[in-house]
């Protein structure tokens, strides 16, 4: 059983992290090449996507990650959750304030300071992905070690 768990917090976590990495490498890029109120158009109607998909696999991450540590005593288990984890307070310090700003501002008005602000964003998002890879990176080595 804690090999279905392990490989299911290591299987969670790539989805994580190829979703994050997708957004932070293809999606961003391309519609940073769009005006400014298309730009954030388009970004509050994939924000809201992304984040209905990727809040709940950090957290299902953890769950496994703390599972299966739990069962095997493997202490990179708990490593990987806890990175996993750590993107909600990342997200709720860090890029929220940038969301709301972003969010209130009416795609119409959208200028310099949104472009600048979608810039920003898309570099703290990079940390969500680098959390992704390093929790993934934990759950495999974990995996092949026991």
């Amino acid at each position: 059983m804690e090999a279905l768990s392990g490989l299911l917090a290591l299987t969670v976590a790539a989805v994580f992290t190829g979703a994050a990495l997708y957004i932070h490498v293809a999606e961003q890029p391309a519609r940073l090449q769009l005006d400014n109120p298309a730009l954030l158009t388009e970004w509050k109607l994939a924000y809201k996507r992304g984040y209905a998909m990727q809040a709940p696999l950090a957290l299902i991450a953890f769950l496994f990650g703390a599972w299966t540590w739990w069962q095997t005593g493997a202490v990179l288990f708990l490593v990987g959750g806890v990175l996993m984890l750590v993107n909600w307070p990342w997200t709720l310090l860090a890029i929220m304030p940038v969301n709301n700003r972003l969010m209130a501002t009416v795609p119409a008005e959208a200028g310099d300071e949104t472009r600048a602000l979608m810039r920003r964003w898309n570099a703290l998002h990079g940390v969500r992905t680098l959390l992704g890879a390093a929790a993934t990176i934990m759950f495999l080595i974990a995996l092949i070690s026991n």
